[in-house]
């Protein structure tokens, strides 16, 4: 038997053993990884969405004895619905369970990946992650030259004069934009009170230059307030807890076959439709992975 393993053993035993025989207590902080594109998940480009990881962040703040909770973050975003719900997710359950939460950046932590690493006490990273991108983005293409020039007519019924809004297949609508990037902006003012409120007087940069979407690599972020130190899980909690400390990973739960437990059930998809999908998602989290040059 093994030193660690016989540590474990002992650590199990020990609410049973008389008090004078107990070994000294080893400090448990439990990690969980959320590593993709936020908001959409398929098997070619797995990724961060609310129903895949909220049972693995319940199990880990239900492990008994914790310290803290790690969360170990790389994402260059995605969905701000989907990152805001993971947010909320975190904090609901570190204030339910009363510990403190910490995260630690891979190589990037941008946008909504920045948001839900806004949902940890101290965030860490490595001295070349990055980090911010704190804006809102949307994109499509253009298509009415190409339909006129090979002489295809896009017919659309709606009832609704906005219902087709944004078509690609039609000219650019100047109003169309405007209604965009209200939206937008809406959004983004409330991505812009979340990171203010978590991180509150550290933020040492006026927002005309925190908040433009732009990134950084994390030592200049750092110097703006935006993270808290450098370093990986495992040294950073060493440093904090001791060179015992467990640091149990805490995954996505399987079946008794090996396979992970599904979030919700779908209806099957046609032939080759759903190959179609995972390709084209697969693509675009490519393309946004690429943004921040990784």
């Amino acid at each position: 038997m093994t030193a660690s393993l016989a540590n474990r053993l002992l650590q199990r035993l020990r609410p049973y053993l008389p008090v004078p025989l107990r070994p000294p207590e080893i400090p448990v902080v439990p990690v969980v990884r959320l590593t993709g594109v936020i908001g959409f998940s398929t098997p070619l480009s797995p990724g961060i969405t609310m129903v895949g990881v909220a049972r693995m962040l319940e199990r880990a703040f239900d492990v008994a004895d914790a310290k803290a909770v790690a969360i170990v973050i790389n994402s260059p975003g995605g969905s701000a619905v989907q990152s805001h719900l993971i947010h909320r997710r975190i904090r609901m359950l570190a204030e339910d369970a009363g510990l403190p939460v910490l995260v630690f950046v891979e190589d990037v932590a941008a946008s909504g990946g920045y948001m839900i690493a806004c949902a940890g006490d101290e965030i860490f990273a490595d001295p070349s992650s990055i980090i911010g991108s704190i804006g809102v983005i949307g994109a499509t293409f253009g298509f009415d030259r190409l339909m006129e020039r090979i002489g295809v007519e896009r017919r659309v019924y709606t009832a609704g004069e906005r219902k087709s809004m944004l078509d690609p297949f039609r000219p650019e609508d100047p109003d169309d934009v405007e209604r965009l990037k209200t939206i937008q902006r809406a959004i983004h003012a409330k991505f812009i009170a979340l990171v203010k409120a978590r991180r509150g007087e550290r933020l040492k940069e006026p927002d005309d230059a925190l908040f433009t979407g732009e990134y950084w690599e994390a030592e200049r972020a750092q110097a703006f307030g935006l993270i808290d130190g450098f370093g990986d899980a495992r040294t950073v909690l060493r440093a904090r807890f001791g060179d015992d400390v467990s640091t149990p990973l805490i995954t996505a739960e399987r079946t008794l076959f090996g396979r992970r437990l599904p979030g919700f059930s779908a209806a099957p998809a046609a032939p080759g439709a759903g190959l179609a999908a995972d390709l084209v998602s697969a693509i675009e989290a490519r393309a946004l992975w690429s943004r921040y040059g990784l």
